[in-house]
């Protein structure tokens, strides 16, 4: 199963957290990570963030990214959004 770890930070602390499964592998792995985010956004409220080329390169090595203030259209109330694969 394809699980992703998301959690909103803001002064060093976890705010909210939650982990999206899903269990649909005719999906490609770009598609679960997007429908993921998607359904993160969706649960904590946010508009969906942009993928800056930082961003990208630090998910393809990590399997994990921070959006922070300059990854979203407008403000945010917490420091980073960190997204992590935690099962593929």
């Amino acid at each position: 199963m394809f699980r992703m770890w998301a959690k909103l930070i803001n002064n060093t602390r976890i705010v909210k957290d939650t982990v999206i499964c899903i269990s649909d592998y005719s999906l490609s792995r770009t598609s679960m990570v997007f429908q993921s985010l998607e359904e993160i956004c969706y649960q904590f409220d946010l508009g969906k963030p942009i993928w800056l080329d930082s961003t990208v390169k630090e998910f393809k090595i990590h399997s994990k990214a921070r959006f922070t203030q300059d990854n979203f259209m407008e403000p945010i109330d917490f420091d980073f959004l960190e997204i992590q694969i935690i099962e593929e």
